[in-house]
């Protein structure tokens, strides 16, 4: 992972951006590729991960930035998972957001996805003896 580059703020052309996506089976994003461009646009902070010229990650943030940010994307090339790439994009993201009095993310429940946030110290919701609900 030492050739990796981490820019902020850089928007990465809709083919790429489809590419990564595709890359770990994020379909219902990729099945409207004008509407993941525009949530992308108007995302709160958007981090990618370069490895030359070939976009290999994704971290994206919405929400207000100073009551609540909500960690909408964390994603990573199949073939670049494994080498600390997310729990950098993660850590990012706290580090900057880390005066925020809500930070929330819902992801799959899965072995994988549990064992990868809680190793990067989020707590699942029913711990703070609350629940969320969505549509």
């Amino acid at each position: 992972m030492k050739n990796i580059i981490i820019k902020e703020q850089l928007m990465p052309d809709l083919n790429r951006i489809l590419k990564l996506y595709d890359d770990v089976s994020w379909s219902a994003y990729t099945s409207n590729p004008k509407q993941l461009e525009d949530a992308l646009k108007n995302s709160l902070k958007i981090w990618t991960a370069w490895d030359d010229d070939l976009l290999v990650g994704l971290a994206r943030v919405v929400g207000d930035g100073c009551t609540i940010i909500y960690i909408q994307d964390i994603l990573v090339l199949e073939s670049y998972q494994g080498n600390g790439l997310g729990s950098q994009f993660l850590k990012m993201i706290l580090e900057e957001y880390q005066n925020v009095r809500q930070i929330i993310l819902l992801t799959e429940n899965s072995d994988k996805t549990i064992k990868f946030y809680e190793k990067n110290g989020l707590t699942q919701v029913g711990q703070y003896n609350c629940v969320a609900f969505m549509k």
